[in-house]
C-alpha cells in the first residue's frame, strides 16, 4: 500500500486556495506554543484561524496553565489577529481513556486514544461554530505518528461532517523553523509530551 504524503496534500490545498482567493475558517487544535509557532505562521495567510487549547493529558495543573499562557503570549507577540478558545483544567477525561494503558510507550494505544479525544473535541467545536475545517498542530512533532493523526482526522471528518485539513507540518523544515521561533521568542520547550506517563518515561531516560 502506497504511503500517503500528507505534506503534499496540504501544499495542494493551499495552492487551490491561492487560485480561488478564498480564506476558509479553520479550528486549529494547539498542543503548545512551540508546535504552534511555525504552524500558525504557515497557515495564517490562507485560513481564518481559531486556536483551540484542549489538552486534558497535560499534568500537573501548573504545567497546563503555563503552556496555555505561553501559547497566548506567542499569539500576542506574533501580532496575529485570531480567536483563542481555551479549556479549564480537567484531567479526568484523559485518565478515563488512559485506564489500562498507563505503562505503554509513546505512540501506543494510550496516545492514540488521547489524540482521538482531542481531535474529536476540535472537530465537534468546529461543527458547532460552523467552521470550514479542523486540524491539529500535532503533526509537526517528530515524536508523533503523523499517519495515525491524519487517518484519525479523516475518520472523524466523515463522522462529524466537517472537512479535516490533512497536514505534515514537519515538511518545508517546519520542525526546524519551530525550534528557531522558540529561540527567537524564548518559548518554553517542555521535555515531555504532557501526561504524567510521558513525564515518567522522560525522567527515567
Amino acid at each position: 500500500m502506497q504511503k500517503i504524503n500528507y505534506g503534499r496534500l496540504l501544499d495542494e490545498k493551499i495552492a487551490e486556495l491561492k487560485k480561488t482567493g478564498k480564506k476558509p475558517s479553520l479550528m486549529l487544535h494547539a498542543c503548545c506554543a512551540p508546535c504552534s509557532s511555525h504552524t500558525l505562521l504557515y497557515l495564517y495567510e490562507y485560513f481564518d484561524i481559531t486556536v483551540y487549547f484542549c489538552n486534558p493529558n497535560i499534568a500537573p495543573e501548573n504545567e497546563y496553565e503555563f503552556r496555555k499562557s505561553e501559547l497566548k503570549r506567542l499569539i500576542s507577540e506574533l501580532e496575529l489577529s485570531l480567536d483563542l478558545i481555551d479549556e479549564d483544567y480537567d484531567p479526568n477525561p484523559f485518565y478515563e481513556l488512559a485506564r489500562g494503558f498507563e505503562e505503554l510507550p509513546e505512540r501506543g494505544e494510550r496516545c492514540r486514544r488521547c489524540i482521538e479525544y482531542r481531535l474529536r473535541k476540535t472537530g465537534g467545536l468546529a461543527k458547532k461554530l460552523g467552521l470550514d475545517f479542523f486540524t491539529t498542530t500535532l503533526t509537526i512533532s517528530p515524536h508523533k505518528d503523523c499517519t495515525y493523526i491524519n487517518e484519525c482526522g479523516g475518520r472523524l471528518s466523515a463522522e462529524l461532517g466537517v472537512p479535516y485539513l490533512f497536514s505534515d507540518f514537519k515538511k518545508h523544515d517546519g520542525y526546524k523553523h519551530s525550534i528557531e521561533l522558540s529561540r527567537k521568542y524564548n518559548l518554553y520547550r517542555q521535555n515531555y509530551c504532557g501526561c504524567i506517563f510521558s513525564r515518567r518515561a522522560s525522567e527515567n531516560g
